[in-house]
């Protein structure tokens, strides 16, 4: 059953109210009353009126004052109010349509023009809670893209594309990347259901998000058992390479402590870094460069459970963390590196 239009009727004299709530029940509205200013604002709050009959003139507190505090008030602003006014008493009915009423209604009462204002104000009020409505939902609407643009881009690309709709390609200087990936991951593909996979991936990824957001780090990035994030890229840290080293211990003991535990490799280099959004349908924003290229080659040279850094990232943490050369490796076009394994901190 559809609900009837409630209507407030506020008034001080009880044969005005009186025939207003006949008129009305004959009209299928619903009814409820008020008979001063302080009785009417309790009521609007208690009872959520569709539209409001106002009298103008009420001791306590008069039409011009509640009107005023119905507009001022985000809740109530939005209820079609009309003023009560004797038919001759246009300077009242002139102010309250400047405070914001919707119409007015002349004594003494003419029914048809009673049914005529309040059809027209409650169908206004629909239109408007539409539109409410509407708006609501578009933001709802907006938000969860957002949150989705949030889940895939970084925070600055998201700013930035959102003000120039585009991203520029930019180079950051002083970028440590970090590499990890799984030691034995294909064989424990092969020996293992691929839900058991899946949910250890799905459990090492979520944490190493969590440490990942802790020290600073960016995650970039997924491939199967490979996670890549880096320090410096958009905030400003005082020492990237540490913040990645911090983290890279942190993954280690974080992968021992999975459901299926696993042992992990985490290779760093700092240095430049491109950047920018790659493709037009599914947005990713990566980096890449010589700096990636080597800390990736690194990682894959370390031992199970170690952190390993090449020469410059070495050079950044030194009296910071303890450490030693671990092996000398060749890298394609830049000839042989040493690589230093990190103590745990």
């Amino acid at each position: 059953m559809e609900q009837r239009p409630k209507i407030l009727i506020v008034d001080d004299e009880p044969f005005n109210v009186d025939y207003l709530e006949q008129e009305l029940e004959d009209l299928d509205f619903e009814t409820v009353s008020a008979t001063n200013g302080q009785e009417a604002l309790i009521k609007v709050m208690s009872d959520s009126p569709d539209v409001i009959l106002l009298d103008i003139m009420m001791p306590i507190m008069d039409g011009f004052e509640v009107l005023g505090h119905l507009k001022s008030d985000p809740y109530t602003r939005d209820i079609p109010v009309i003023v009560i006014s004797a038919a001759n008493d246009l300077p009242s009915v002139v102010r309250g349509i400047e405070m914001g009423a919707e119409d007015f209604l002349p004594k003494p009462f003419d029914p048809v023009l009673l049914r005529a204002r309040l059809n027209a104000s409650l169908e206004k009020k629909e239109w408007h809670d539409r539109e409410k409505m509407y708006i609501q939902q578009i933001e709802r609407e907006k938000a969860r893209a957002d949150e989705l643009l949030r889940v895939i881009l970084p925070e600055a690309i998201i700013d930035e594309l959102k003000r120039t709709n585009r991203v520029r390609p930019r180079l950051f200087e002083n970028v440590a990347v970090l590499f990890t990936d799984v030691v034995g991951f294909t064989p424990y593909c092969d020996t293992h259901p691929l839900v058991d996979v899946v949910r250890n991936l799905q459990e090492m990824i979520g944490v190493y998000e969590n440490a990942a957001l802790k020290y600073g780090l960016q995650k970039i990035k997924t491939d199967g058992d490979a996670f890549m994030a880096v320090a410096g890229l958009f905030d400003k840290l005082e020492n990237p390479v540490l913040r990645s080293v911090q983290c890279g211990w942190e993954m280690v003991e974080l992968a021992r402590q999975l459901p299926d535990p696993w042992q992990v490799r985490v290779g760093i280099h700092v240095g430049p870094v491109l950047g920018a959004i790659l493709g037009r349908r599914q947005y990713l924003f990566d980096v890449w460069g010589d700096t990636v290229n080597t800390a990736q080659r690194i990682e894959s040279h370390g031992t199970a459970d170690s952190v390993n850094l090449s020469q410059a990232a070495w050079d950044k943490v030194i009296g910071l963390v303890d450490g030693e050369s671990s092996r000398m490796i060749e890298v394609k076009g830049k000839g042989a590196m040493e690589i230093y394994r990190v103590r745990p901190l």
